[in-house]
């Protein structure tokens, strides 16, 4: 079964993501900028669209699936 993704912009992870999902928390220490692509999975795990491949850079933790609908309105698919 293939995993499922959200997509988003590196401007709406700055709006959903907590302390200490991002080790520093710092979105630009790890190349997420406004119009970055990333994307969650199911899990929560956070990869950043590289040039040339994608990149885990964090996980959100808790409650996270109603922090990304209340942001975005999407469902992982």
């Amino acid at each position: 079964m293939p995993m499922k993704f959200v997509e988003i912009t590196g401007q709406k992870l700055a709006r959903i993501v907590q302390e200490n999902e991002i080790p520093g928390c710092d979105l630009s220490s790890v190349g997420v900028a406004d119009d970055s692509v990333v994307r969650i999975n199911e899990q929560g795990d956070i990869e950043l669209r590289r040039s040339d491949c994608w990149d885990v850079i964090g996980g959100l933790l808790g409650d996270f699936r109603s922090r990304i609908r209340h942001e975005t309105g999407m469902e992982w698919v």
